[in-house]
């Protein structure tokens, strides 16, 4: 029996990165003797054991035959004579098929170091094609490692795939994992180049992929295409470290301008109610968890307003706090001014970019939110006990005399103009 690391924790360590997690393979053993030595099985489709002191990952080495469309069409086989090289050869990338023994000494029978100096995403054999995971997992890697491009024969070999219908048997929570990860990594918009390269976005999410092509007012948006303009936004979302409800909310908020009237353009008046519909439908199909669902359709519906805040009326700020739920969920609010404000910041051109400009309705907002919240209801409501249809409109009219006299404070900021739409 022999064990090597495998994967990413290898490629990682090639690169010089953190490695986060180790996965092993083992040649030469069967389950029984894994779980005579105390490893404790947790695989589900085939042998994979949790060493009883690290709890690190250990694969029996196994061949895999695809029997029908996607990712789950598979059987496997484990078997003491399937040999390290046989498991590599089913991996998806060069990049992650090296193994590295006990010593150190790696192998590497697909050149994944080669591709590591040359920065591409390769992948290891014709077997690539049969699962349509692979497609989204090149995406993601391309999100991480924003300096490698995926090398022509797997780039084309990813447009058969397309073509042949593939990506439409992915299971929706799997598409979802891999987009939320690609979300998660340094520059997200690598992910949606290369899924817009090989034609799987407009299978996957169609609503994006028509943000290419429809043009914005120049003045406001120097990088004109709408599509340009969403990825210079979930890109600045990520360099801010922002949480993956706003970087959803920021890659979602202007799906509207992709079916506004072509009469409207450039202005798409409008779109933030266009767009609703068209993000509720995404979460629906990816089954996007609740918390990034709300964010995401909040945004889409008021990232207009939260860009207007400095010409809204006070009682038009606390209709806005009271259509989002932002008094009981402040935080769940001020997430959407992040995303909003990464809207705005996100609009970069040859002539001009946004990325350093002011932007004071950040502060406005949490401004006027804490003195809308710093409305004590409960004593509202114990005033008028008597009169108990009376209570929310009170409630109400003291949130918004709260935030005039907040806006009176405030010092006055220049008109920005037309700032998120």
């Amino acid at each position: 029996m022999k064990t090597y690391v495998v994967g990413g924790a290898v490629r990682d360590r090639l690169l010089g990165l953190p490695v986060q997690d180790r996965d092993h393979v083992v040649v030469g053993a069967t389950p029984q003797q894994l779980a005579a030595l105390g490893y404790l099985p947790v695989g589900k489709d085939f042998p994979v054991f949790l060493h009883p002191h690290t709890r690190e990952e250990y694969a029996l080495a196994r061949t895999e035959r695809s029997t029908g469309p996607g990712y789950k069409g598979f059987t496997f086989h484990t078997a003491p004579e399937v040999t390290l090289e046989d498991d590599l050869i089913r991996r998806d990338l060069t990049i992650n098929a090296i193994a590295e023994e006990e010593d150190g000494t790696l192998i590497d029978p697909f050149g994944g170091q080669r591709d590591l100096a040359a920065k591409l995403f390769r992948h290891v054999s014709p077997a690539f094609a049969e699962d349509p995971v692979r497609i989204l997992r090149v995406a993601r890697f391309a999100a991480r490692f924003a300096d490698f491009t995926v090398a022509p024969e797997t780039l084309a070999l990813m447009r058969r795939m397309v073509a042949a219908g593939e990506v439409d048997h992915l299971v929706p929570e799997r598409v979802w994992q891999e987009i939320s990860r690609g979300l998660m990594e340094a520059k997200p918009s690598r992910m949606f180049a290369v899924l817009r390269d090989c034609g799987a976005l407009a299978h996957i999410l169609p609503e994006l992929d028509a943000l290419w092509g429809v043009p914005q007012p120049e003045i406001h948006h120097p990088e004109i295409d709408t599509g340009v303009h969403v990825m210079q936004v979930v890109d600045l979302a990520a360099a801010s470290g922002h949480p993956l409800p706003v970087r959803l909310a920021a890659l979602l908020h202007d799906l509207g301008k992709g079916v506004t009237p072509k009469a409207e353009w450039p202005r798409h008046h409008g779109h933030e109610a266009l767009g609703v519909p068209l993000v509720q439908a995404i979460c629906e199909r990816l089954r996007v968890p609740n918390e990034c669902r709300d964010l995401a359709l909040m945004t889409a519906r008021e990232h207009d307003n939260i860009g207007r805040g400095l010409q809204l009326r006070p009682v038009t700020m606390v209709h806005v706090f009271e259509r989002c739920d932002a008094i009981r969920r402040p935080e769940r609010f001020l997430d959407m001014v992040k995303a909003a404000e990464c809207d705005f910041r996100g609009r970069s051109g040859e002539q001009r970019t946004f990325v350093n400009e002011p932007y004071p309705q950040a502060a406005y907002w949490r401004e006027a939110l804490a003195a809308a919240r710093s409305v004590d209801a409960g004593a509202i409501a114990q005033a008028n006990r008597e009169n108990p249809p009376r209570i929310p409109p009170a409630i109400h009219e003291a949130r918004v005399a709260a935030v005039q006299a907040m806006a009176r404070k405030a010092v006055p900021a220049p008109d920005v103009g037309e700032t998120t739409a």
